[in-house]
């Protein structure tokens, strides 16, 4: 039978043979004469494949499939395919060719009507355009992806501690957690590789760690250059577990936000501040000691030089020498004003 329901959808399916295989799918509709003008829409495009040689029409399951496959080494792809289990509500069994500004505009509204943030929103649809314009540009399985705008997001400051605040934090800290959080503030490495790193990636003749590719977020191997403070806390973790840097009673540490994480960030006085931000911190750190931002690109693994810009505005050095070139103009009257120097009148006769 062509047309028939599952005992756990309401919506009938198809299922025809073509060129020796199976076609099996939802029609997406619970009228059985709207689902038989899908069934026999499908069989002509079908037809007009093979015969005329027109372009097969590709659903947005499919496009998923070949997605996923081809970022599987994507660090994201885990939050990736949550954002793709959600869009499979509206888009599961859709033609690409029928994925329009409207149903685009749905899926927004879909999701706003949840009550999430607007980045919440364009994660989504980052998402959905990336799949859109592979289908399009690289598999030639659109003539064109459709066009549309994310929705706009508040710029968020960086959250990051001064010198006082740090040694205030450290304080308060156990001595496992404190540990892990002075080599994060001179090393810049997120937490799943200060959590993960392993007496295998430290050279401490060389000063030098490293994270491998997998454990990094860009795919790419980080050189990580230890500070002499660096290399007195990892020489404090010397023989307190036999794989892992950091432990805590001898057990790798898995999650070092914690509730003593939060309590001493409670004692200590310091609030809006996440694991996390003690990388913004050191950034924050070395752009106003003079690092030079491709340099701080290198040290802290990032992938494009953009991801680093929201740093620049900690330092202004760069800049001093042309407001001095604008001081040179003219002297200050000692009211706020300036004087501009006056040209000698030239004698008469």
């Amino acid at each position: 039978m062509s047309l028939y329901k599952r005992k756990d959808s309401s919506v009938w399916w198809l299922k025809i043979r073509h060129n020796g295989q199976a076609i099996q799918r939802s029609t997406g509709t619970e009228d059985k004469l709207n689902a038989q003008e899908y069934h026999d829409r499908l069989k002509a495009e079908l037809w007009e494949q093979q015969r005329l040689g027109v372009r097969p029409s590709y659903l947005w399951n499919e496009a998923v499939v070949r997605w996923l496959q081809e970022t599987e080494h994507k660090a994201s792809q885990v939050s990736d395919k949550y954002h793709l289990r959600w869009l499979d509500a509206y888009l599961c069994d859709v033609p690409l060719t029928d994925i329009n500004r409207t149903l685009i505009d749905k899926i927004m509204a879909a999701r706003k009507a949840e009550g999430v943030a607007n980045s919440t929103v364009n994660r989504v649809l980052e998402v959905m355009r990336a799949i859109l314009r592979k289908s399009a540009n690289e598999w030639e399985w659109l003539d064109k992806a459709p066009f549309f705008r994310l929705l706009p997001e508040p710029t968020r400051r960086i959250r990051w501690l001064t010198h006082e605040e740090a040694t205030r934090l450290l304080a308060e800290l156990p001595e496992h957690l404190q540990a892990m959080v002075r080599f994060s503030l001179e090393t810049g490495l997120r937490k799943a590789n200060v959590a993960g790193l392993l007496w295998s990636q430290v050279d401490l003749g060389r000063r030098c760690a490293w994270v491998h590719p997998d454990q990094a977020k860009a795919r790419k191997a980080i050189a990580v250059p230890l500070s002499n403070a660096a290399v007195e806390v990892i020489r404090g973790q010397v023989g307190k577990n036999l794989t892992h840097v950091f432990s805590y009673r001898g057990n790798p540490i898995v999650a070092p936000n914690n509730s003593a994480w939060e309590k001493a960030l409670k004692r200590a006085g310091i609030e809006n501040f996440r694991w996390h931000d003690l990388r913004h911190t050191w950034a924050s750190w070395h752009v106003q000691a003079g690092t030079p931002l491709h340099v701080l690109q290198e040290l802290g693994g990032w992938e494009s030089v953009e991801m680093v810009r929201r740093y620049a505005h900690m330092s202004s050095e760069h800049l001093a020498d042309y407001v001095d070139r604008l001081s040179g103009l003219g002297a200050i009257d000692g009211v706020g004003g300036y004087v501009l120097a006056t040209v000698p009148e030239k004698k008469r006769g």
